[in-house]
């Protein structure tokens, strides 16, 4: 299962990076919560595309992240994920962080595969904003 999600999360990763966001759609479930930024939240996954191609405008179409360290803890057809993510880009003036500690929900659907529900790459730094 751990390596599951972490197969999903490059793959995830890598469709960011080529923004190829019909094929990152497939990973998220159909009402799948996206922390765009703090205080926007994009929700299902018609938002979540269109949110997903303002962050590609918003970093120059060239953004590579990649994941650090990442603990899984699984409970029935729920994980969750706390993962060290690195931002790489080519825009040097970004008002956000480029090393998060991001927040994954993943739930496991009627045919066995792990999907995101819950996407949020500020992790507990969303407290207090």
């Amino acid at each position: 299962m751990e390596q599951q999600i972490k197969d999903i999360i490059s793959a995830c990763d890598l469709a960011i990076q080529n923004e190829d966001f019909d094929t990152l759609m497939n990973y998220y479930t159909e009402d799948a919560v996206l922390v765009v930024k703090p205080g926007m939240i994009a929700r299902g996954k018609e938002e979540i595309k269109k949110a997903f191609m303002a962050i590609a405008d918003y970093f120059n179409h060239h953004i590579v992240p990649t994941q650090g360290e990442m603990i899984i803890l699984a409970a029935g057809d729920t994980a969750l994920v706390l993962s060290q993510t690195l931002l790489d880009s080519d825009k040097k003036d970004s008002e956000y962080t480029m090393e998060r500690r991001v927040t994954y929900v993943f739930k496991k659907n009627a045919q066995g595969e792990w999907l995101c529900a819950i996407d949020n790459s500020y992790g507990t730094a969303l407290i207090g904003v």
